[in-house]
């Protein structure tokens, strides 16, 4: 594998570019990571995933938003990296463990096709629903069902933390501008001092629902793994779904299992898009501001 080679994959629209930190010839700065992922300056990516070491699991992942900034967990980043280490045989076995920011995770390899993997399944960790662990700025002790205002509209939120932050608001009719324009609201309210991802999500049935996006640091997308992990938590934490779920998103579907104990499984699929080696004309702007910033 030559120096500055990148895969690009998706999980149901959800794109990101992975490196090994071991085979880049330069530093991943900030400017770096919005270079990269700028669609008319870089490649064009919903983040980067970076093979990392790990003393604690057989591999470690960071993760960065567009923005730049770190993510402490992505469902769909996950299992995008898990088919990277899977395809270009950094592992055999069909079960492993990755060490993120937000936890370490239990991954398997459902289905294979040609020895590259297309369906995963990630042990996501466990759904936490203390304010001051999320966290949300609250003297409550868990911050479920509470008013705040965003802008000109109040809203019922939900919180929870499956690794990383999450605020969910349940609608009876789900629309794409509503959450584009109170998304960032409730993203950088004050009631979050790490930021939180934003989900509107709508019952289904007790076995499905529907939701839409606004990720933290990325901002309106079409599929998130912890997003859907964070909505399927929720339903069930107010008794408005059993916990075997299906949650549709603008990119695809993911099954999400959650047990007694609040433990998360997620499994959905995976697919590449492109590799190649990056150009030595992008790696001498790598580090250079963008003219957009």
């Amino acid at each position: 594998m030559e120096n500055n080679f990148f895969i690009k994959s998706h999980g149901l629209g959800n794109e990101y570019i992975i490196l090994d930190s071991q085979k880049i010839d330069f530093k991943l700065t900030t400017n770096a990571i919005r270079r990269l992922c700028n669609v008319h300056f870089g490649i064009g990516s919903d983040g980067i995933l970076l093979k990392a070491g790990s003393g604690n699991a057989d591999f470690g992942l960071k993760i960065f938003n567009p923005d730049g900034s770190e993510a402490e967990k992505s469902g769909n980043g996950l299992r995008i990296f898990c088919k990277f280490l899977y395809d270009y045989k950094y592992v055999k076995k069909r079960e492993f463990f990755v060490e993120t920011p937000g936890g370490i995770v239990k991954a398997t390899i459902i289905e294979e096709k040609n020895g590259r993997a297309t369906m995963i399944s990630v042990d996501m960790g466990k759904a936490i629903f203390r304010s001051r662990d999320i966290p949300v700025n609250s003297d409550n002790l868990e911050f479920i069902g509470e008013k705040i205002t965003a802008g000109d509209r109040e809203f019922e939120v939900n919180c929870v933390s499956v690794g990383n932050p999450h605020c969910v608001v349940i609608r009876n009719r789900l629309d794409v501008n509503e959450i584009k324009k109170y998304g960032p609201l409730l993203e950088t309210h004050p009631l979050f001092p790490n930021r939180i991802n934003v989900q509107f999500a709508k019952i289904v049935s007790r076995n499905e629902a529907q939701i839409l996006i606004w990720e933290r640091g990325a901002g309106y997308t079409l599929a998130s793994g912890s997003s859907s992990c964070a909505v399927a938590c929720i339903l069930v934490k107010r008794n408005l779904a059993d916990q075997n779920l299906k949650i549709n998103m603008k990119g695809g579907t993911l099954r999400i299992e959650i047990d007694k104990e609040w433990n998360i499984r997620m499994t959905g699929e995976v697919s590449e898009t492109a590799k190649g080696i990056l150009s030595p004309e992008l790696i001498g702007m790598i580090d250079t501001p963008l003219i957009e910033d």
